[in-house]
């Protein structure tokens, strides 16, 4: 198990860009820290999750 924002999930050995796709972000509208590490956004395919990490997916929302 893995956790995404402090919620456990069993998604070891996705991609980020996986994960993403499955919990509904946009990729380019995102940053992403795994276990305090920002991933850059052209990793997101090739960067895999193991078991215990820890992401947080933040979201960019613009508005006026």
């Amino acid at each position: 198990m893995l956790k995404i924002n402090g919620k456990q999930c069993d998604y070891a050995g996705m991609t980020i860009s996986e994960i993403l796709e499955l919990e509904h972000y946009e990729k380019f509208r995102v940053a992403v820290e795994r276990n305090q590490e920002i991933i850059p956004k052209a990793q997101y395919d090739s960067v895999h999750v193991q078991d215990q990490d820890q992401l947080e997916i933040v979201s960019f929302v613009g508005g006026g």
